[in-house]
């Protein structure tokens, strides 16, 4: 039986990443967490703002986001102008634990402002007001991507990776995610194990070429369903299968491997 590590959301370490955390937050080090998707960096950082007892904030980056959405604009408000704080000025001011999520899809307008947030000045100037920000202790900056999505288009410069402590994340080893999905579904450990051994099996199938894989995250919802009184093999394909290709041909390969496990 998993217990967390720590208290807030559930969080099982797999390694000594939240001995890595602690010891970069108590340097005033910002953060890079490199893995695919659906392996658990989210909810890590989740469980380590709570265990900190810091507010987190949370920025979903795209290829939209830029400097003006972090850093904060003059709207007119009550017949007014007045100046609303981004998510990057609101957390420098509060000491929160910022989280820019797939930092790789936002504008290099971006990276340009969170450089002098990656060394020994940890402040941003906003230009609007003429004033500069600096971080209170508190703060810190996490930053993650995937580094094997869309690999060749989103990625992140050599100079901007070297202003950040990494660690790679990474799906956690059968038997240790068998109990993650028990634990995050309160499914059965049989069937977590057969959800494990399913992903396991799209994970090393190459050559159908998926853009993603078969994440944690999947399978702890097709568990759940399958919790509720849904057929596991059409679980499977509504939360597993459908959410990783439109290709029919990929979709009754999948299909048939969910098949031969359930």
């Amino acid at each position: 039986m998993l217990a967390p590590t720590i208290k807030g959301p559930f969080y099982q370490a797999v390694a000594d990443e939240e001995e890595i955390f602690d010891s970069a937050y108590r340097n005033q080090l910002p953060l890079m967490l490199k893995g695919p998707t659906g392996c658990g960096k989210s909810r890590f950082i989740e469980s380590m703002a709570a265990r900190r007892g810091r507010p987190l904030i949370t920025v979903a980056c795209n290829e939209d986001t830029s400097a003006t959405d972090l850093l904060g604009r003059f709207i007119v408000k009550g017949g007014d102008t007045i100046w609303q704080d981004g998510p990057v000025t609101r957390a420098l001011r509060e000491g929160a634990i910022l989280y820019l999520d797939e930092i790789a899809e936002a504008r290099e307008d971006v990276i340009v402002v969170l450089h002098p947030l990656t060394d020994h000045r940890r402040a941003i100037t906003l230009d609007k007001l003429n004033e500069e920000i600096k971080a209170s202790p508190e703060f810190m900056l996490v930053v993650s991507f995937n580094p094997g999505y869309q690999r060749g288009l989103k990625e992140l410069k050599p100079s901007t990776r070297q202003r950040f402590v990494a660690m790679h994340f990474d799906y956690p080893r059968p038997e240790l995610e068998s109990e993650i999905v028990k634990a995050e579904s309160q499914c059965s450990l049989e069937v977590a194990q057969k959800l494990v051994r399913f992903a396991g099996k799209i994970r090393n199938l190459k050559e159908l070429g998926l853009a993603e894989t078969a994440s944690t995250r999947l399978l702890v919802d097709a568990a759940k369903l399958i919790r509720d009184g849904l057929e596991p093999r059409r679980s499977c394909d509504v939360a597993i299968v459908q959410p990783l290709t439109d290709d029919g041909d990929i979709m009754t390969a999948l299909q048939d491997v969910a098949a031969m496990i359930f």
